[in-house]
């Protein structure tokens, strides 16, 4: 991929720095005081503009939500921090983050503006508080986003899920929609400097951007899924395969075969 120059690099800087000047000053003075709808507006209009600072190109495709999606489990792979601003400057959600984000700087205090919920993974325990308030929070209407495997990858795979919080679906007896992201390149191919992953710091991660031309994000929005018909187990899975299914790299053989979940789903 193409590299920036030195003065697009640094322009893009600027702009990146008195763009979150500005979400520090409506987090801490508009956020607090506005109604819901208010907060989902500027939300979405922070995380697009952020993507825009990056000159990160959005594209969208399958059965794409409307804005005033309520009462929906959002369940996606992982790959940079930027999935999260892609998906939010499309709908709002609220996301289910590690701990350790809440003490970034700048980013951790907006992420926790934004309504995130953190979950502390050195304790066992904790799921099962996470757990309940996201239950509550979608039988209140709101949408919420997790990364079940745990963790961020290159790209080039999806770890096995981890389903304890898929339950919060079921017993909310909210929809579920898989969401296939990937950074391709011109060719197609996975973008692997845009993974955030292994032991790549976050300040490497958006020098990173900063450096490529017109880097590219793709969101794919699978067939969603009504909780309340499967198990924990199953809508895991099934959610698992959606999203294999629907990234550039995969093939027949990812996607395990399920003939339980016809039975169940008939």
């Amino acid at each position: 991929m193409p590299k920036t120059n030195f003065l697009t690099r640094y322009w893009r800087i600027a702009r990146i720095f008195l763009h979150t000047l500005t979400g520090l000053t409506l987090a801490t003075l508009v956020l607090p005081v506005c109604g819901r709808r208010g907060r989902e507006q500027i939300i979405r209009w922070w995380c697009a503009k952020l993507l825009r600072c990056f000159n990160l190109q959005l594209s969208v495709s399958g059965q794409r939500p409307a804005p005033q999606t309520q009462h929906t489990l959002f369940v996606a792979n992982h790959i940079s921090w930027s999935d999260i601003h892609a998906l939010n400057s499309l709908i709002p959600v609220r996301f289910v983050a590690k701990l350790e984000i809440k003490d970034w700087p700048v980013f951790g205090y907006l992420v926790k503006k934004s309504g995130t919920i953190f979950i502390n993974r050195t304790r066992q325990r904790d799921a099962a508080r996470v757990l309940k308030v996201v239950t509550q929070a979608m039988k209140l209407g709101d949408n919420l986003c997790v990364f079940p495997e745990g963790t961020t990858t290159d790209g080039q795979q999806v770890l096995p899920f981890k389903s304890s919080l898929i339950q919060a679906s079921i017993d909310a007896e909210a929809t579920v929609i898989p969401i296939a992201i990937h950074y391709p390149l011109p060719d197609g191919s996975p973008n692997l400097a845009a993974a955030y992953a292994g032991e790549t710091t976050m300040i490497e991660s958006m020098l990173s951007f900063l450096n490529m031309q017109s880097p590219r994000v793709h969101l794919h929005f699978c067939t969603p899924i009504e909780a309340r018909l499967l198990d924990r187990q199953t809508l895991s899975s099934q959610a698992r395969n959606e999203i294999i299914a629907h990234l550039p790299w995969s093939t027949a053989s990812e996607v395990i075969s399920q003939p339980s979940l016809q039975r169940q789903q008939a």
